[in-house]
């Protein structure tokens, strides 16, 4: 029998997620602040619920995808949240990008009540959403994430449990940031070198991109880049979040991090420029000014 889902959260990430849960067949109820959100969920077969609480009570494993640890702490452990309705032995999945410590102490509130939890966070962005080949990256118990690995399966290709411990998926999603963001800034340096050496920008991307120097970040965010496509895709008010939590992590753990705190500085720059809502190709923007030139 399959387990009844939860899924709380229907943004740029977490629609498409919930869709694929529909489409594998599990039975699904959905809840998102904004409740016209769900409107499309419903039409592809999902029930609705008007709380996190309602949520929980209507399901085995709650999947929560939202914005940062306050907003997941809120749905989780607030006044009408998960923790009010879900039933011992239920898991919890926190599919959010969150700070390690944060998610501890969740699991240790929930644990409380005998509710399971799991952290998974998630790469590939909208298009590995949408097409269920996310990369999921899971810290928590074995056992739970054994249970739970046929939900997976259904929104990701690349599934992998990183430990036992709560928040080691996190601390694992925190390197994946700090890895994304500077191929980024190389790819954006070397979009600017080829401009100022007159390169075509494209047949560029696509000599290296074969090579030793290709990567995800060359191969989808290079031509936007060069194009000025800066539609998301990723946010930059979410990269910049995420870059906080690498931050206060690394400081806790006194670890020197020079490049991810140079590209946080960047980001600020665009930041600043207004474009903040865009995604993070538009990191271009920042290298072009310090460049006191445009790719376009």
């Amino acid at each position: 029998m399959n387990l009844k889902i939860g899924f709380a959260g229907l943004g740029i990430m977490g629609r498409p997620m919930s869709g694929n849960l529909v489409k594998a067949g599990f039975p699904v109820t959905v809840w998102n602040r904004t409740q016209s959100k769900t409107h499309c969920l419903a039409d592809a077969g999902a029930d609705v619920a008007n709380s996190p609480k309602e949520l929980a009570e209507r399901s085995d494993v709650i999947i929560t995808i939202v914005t940062d640890s306050p907003e997941v702490k809120q749905v989780v452990l607030g006044e009408g949240g998960v923790i009010e309705g879900a039933r011992a032995n239920s898991v919890v999945i926190d599919m959010s990008t969150i700070s390690p410590a944060a998610t501890r102490e969740i699991a240790e509130d929930l644990a409380l009540k005998g509710i399971h939890m799991l952290d998974a966070p998630v790469s590939g962005g909208d298009k590995g959403a949408i097409e269920g080949t996310l990369s999921i990256m899971v810290g928590g118990p074995k056992a739970d994430f054994d249970r739970c690995l046929p939900i997976f399966q259904a929104m990701g290709k690349n599934i992998i449990h990183m430990g036992d411990e709560h928040g080691m998926g996190q601390a694992t999603k925190a390197c994946n940031q700090v890895i994304g963001i500077l191929n980024i800034l190389a790819v954006g340096e070397g979009l600017m070198l080829a401009h100022k050496s007159g390169l075509d920008l494209n047949r560029m991307l696509q000599a290296v991109g074969a090579g030793a120097a290709g990567s995800w970040m060359v191969n989808n965010l290079g031509p936007k880049m060069a194009a000025h496509d800066f539609e998301p895709g990723f946010i930059i008010r979410l990269q910049q979040k995420d870059l906080n939590i690498v931050l206060e992590t690394a400081k806790d753990l006194n670890l020197p991090m020079p490049g991810t705190s140079l590209a946080h500085q960047l980001l600020r720059s665009v930041e600043a420029e207004g474009l903040g809502e865009k995604g993070t190709s538009a990191f271009i923007r920042a290298l072009e000014k310090l460049a006191d030139c445009s790719l376009v």
